[in-house]
């Protein structure tokens, strides 16, 4: 039996026929119903990007919430429960707030077509305003130029992590395309941070931001330079400081947690009371659930990443390899994603795919799909019906390490059997 706010979140993805539209116009009409909410807000951190936004936000946030500061924050997708999207002054919205603050909405909207995103960001403004908090960190959901988070007037930091190919079908077909439409979030911004980037991508943006005032390049302005097994060193124009390495999987952490440090120097700058104890302290405690994460489960390791374009692929091969990790993967991914890339960039890292398709996602390849492509790669392939079966499959195996990857539906699915 559904919960009433499940049940409502239901009724919202029925408003629009589809389930991505991008544009301003359905938000900037409801917003303005509301009395314009999105006009009064917290100082606004924007991130966009292809990869790496949850673990610049949490890093983010860490940091402020540490120095005494009040944080509202913004993100999707969701892994368990759609609550963990809203933040509110350091504390996930309570689910009565949330049901009043969607109800509310919802009646005034009064049934006019708006997609499930659109009118979610907009009930996330209304919470925001309300709960007056000293900064708001809002993650874009798709692209950055016509995602509902733009509408946006002011901000005080706009951030750009790494960018790669990924919903092609609305961005575009070429990187210089979908970069375009990452850099939308910039406008009237005060100050604008670029994670490190392919080469393509950086040049390809410090030609679009020439002329612009307060940017900061990873590899120009910041950096992660010398890392040892508990320390790494991260460098600010020309000033070094040594920090403990977070308990974040993977080296692009390090890279995230750069675009972090150089957020709290620039804040520094602008005389907010930041102190290198509590920013050491907080980067090192930094957590983000699904991302490369390792839980211990009957004493087998399990790996849980969200992973789902090739960018992500290439991480979690690295990270692999690094750690001399070859497990058995339970792989689901969702139907308008490069399946066959994401597989051959992991496929000598890995023993035996367990193809499943992921539960209560129509829009996801089959277990008989997964199985083909993993045939046509020479890839061993079992086939799975449901979690529990994974369950009984772990529990009966002799491998030690098993990994769930392909989709952050998935991660979310399964994460909690193994908590």
């Amino acid at each position: 039996m559904k919960s009433k706010t499940d049940q409502l979140l239901d009724e919202l993805i029925k408003l629009h026929p589809k389930y991505i539209d991008l544009s301003l116009e359905r938000v900037k009409k409801l917003l303005y119903k509301l009395g314009d909410p999105h006009l009064d807000l917290p100082n606004t951190i924007h991130i966009a990007g292809t990869n790496g936004k949850g673990s610049v936000h949490s890093f983010i946030r860490n940091i402020l919430v540490s120095n005494g500061y009040s944080c509202d924050a913004y993100i999707s997708p969701h892994l368990t429960k759609f609550n963990e999207r809203i933040i509110l002054n350091n504390k996930e919205v309570s689910t009565n707030k949330l049901y009043k603050t969607l109800k509310f909405v919802k009646k005034i909207n009064n049934d006019n077509p708006i997609t499930f995103f659109e009118i979610t960001t907009v009930a996330a403004f209304v919470l925001f305003q309300r709960t007056k908090s000293d900064f708001l960190i809002l993650e874009t959901g798709l692209g950055g130029r016509l995602d509902a988070t733009n509408i946006i007037p002011k901000k005080k930091f706009s951030i750009i992590t790494p960018i790669s190919y990924d919903h092609e079908e609305f961005l575009g077909n070429t990187i210089h395309k979908i970069t375009r439409e990452k850099l939308g979030i910039i406008k009237n911004t005060k100050f604008v941070l670029i994670s490190k980037q392919k080469k393509e991508v950086e040049k390809f943006i410090k030609k679009k931001l020439l002329k612009r005032k307060n940017v900061y390049f990873y590899g120009k302005n910041f950096k992660i330079n010398k890392i040892s097994k508990m320390k790494f060193e991260f460098q600010f124009n020309k000033k070094k400081m040594v920090l403990n390495k977070p308990k974040l999987n993977g080296h692009h952490q390090l890279e995230n947690a750069s675009v972090a440090l150089a957020f709290s120097k620039i804040m520094h700058e602008e005389n907010l009371n930041i102190d290198f104890k509590k920013i050491n302290h907080a980067i090192k405690k930094t957590s983000w659930p699904g991302r490369l994460e390792i839980l211990n489960y009957n004493s087998k390791k399990i790996i849980l990443d969200g992973s789902h374009n090739i960018d992500g692929a290439k991480k979690l091969k690295d990270f692999l390899k690094i750690e001399k990790m070859k497990p058995v993967v339970l792989f689901g991914m969702l139907n308008n994603k490069k399946i066959d890339i994401f597989l051959n960039l992991i496929k000598k890292q890995i023993k035996t795919i367990l193809a499943i398709k992921i539960p209560d996602e129509k829009n996801a390849f089959t277990a008989n799909k997964i199985s083909e492509i993993c045939s046509l790669l020479s890839i061993n392939c079992l086939k799975v019906k449901n979690v529990n079966e994974v369950l009984k499959y772990i529990k009966k195996s002799d491998q030690k390490v098993f990994l769930i990857t392909g989709s952050l539906y998935l991660v979310g699915k399964v994460r909690s059997k193994f908590l």
